[in-house]
C-alpha cells in the first residue's frame, strides 16, 4: 500500500504547491490593480483639482468682464435715454405754439409744461449715476410693486411687439 500512496502523495504535493503559487501571483495581482487603481483615482482627484482651479479663475475673470461690460452698457443707455428725453423735451417745446394757434393757449401751457417736466427728468437722469438709478428703482419696486409689475408687463408688451414688427 505503500506503492500507491507515494505517488498520489506527489502529486498532491505538486498541485498544492501549484495552488499555491497560483493564489499568489493571483493575489499579487489583485494588489497590483488595486495599487493601480488607488494611483489612478489619486490622479485623477489631482487633475480635477486642478481643472477646478482653472474654472473658478476663469469665473472669476468672466465675471469681472462681464460686471464691466454690464456697466459700460448700462452708462451708455442711460446716457441715450437723457439725450431722448431732452429731445423729445425739445420737440414739445416747439409745437407749443402751433398748439397754441390751433387748438387753444391752454394746450400750448400743457405742452410747455410737460417739456419742462420732460426737460428736467432727463437733467436729473443726467445727475445720477447708474448705481444710484438702480437703487431708485428698487425702491420703488419695494414701495409699488403693483405699479412695477404692471409697468413690466407693459414695456416686455411694447419690446415683444417691436421686435416681432421687425420681422
Amino acid at each position: 500500500m505503500s506503492d500507491t500512496l507515494e505517488p498520489t502523495t506527489t502529486v498532491d504535493t505538486q498541485h498544492n504547491a501549484n495552488r499555491t503559487e497560483a493564489k499568489s501571483r493571483f493575489n499579487n495581482a489583485i494588489n497590483e490593480a488595486k495599487a493601480g487603481a488607488a494611483a489612478l483615482k489619486a490622479e485623477a482627484t489631482e487633475r480635477a483639482g486642478q481643472y477646478r482651479d482653472q474654472a473658478k479663475v476663469r469665473s472669476t475673470e468672466y465675471q469681472g468682464q462681464a460686471k464691466v461690460k454690464a456697466n459700460d452698457v448700462a452708462v451708455e443707455g442711460k446716457a441715450k435715454a437723457s439725450e431722448a428725453m431732452s429731445a423729445l423735451s425739445r420737440i414739445v417745446n416747439d409745437n407749443a405754439a402751433t398748439l397754441d394757434e390751433k387748438i387753444g393757449p391752454k394746450y400750448g401751457d400743457y405742452a410747455r409744461t410737460a417739456s419742462r417736466s420732460l426737460s428736467d427728468t432727463a437733467a436729473k437722469l443726467d445727475e445720477k449715476s447708474v448705481e444710484e438709478l438702480t437703487e431708485d428703482a428698487r425702491q420703488f419696486v419695494r414701495n409699488s410693486p403693483g405699479m412695477a409689475l404692471g409697468i413690466a408687463a407693459v414695456a416686455g408688451y411694447v419690446i415683444a411687439r417691436t421686435f416681432s414688427s421687425n420681422r
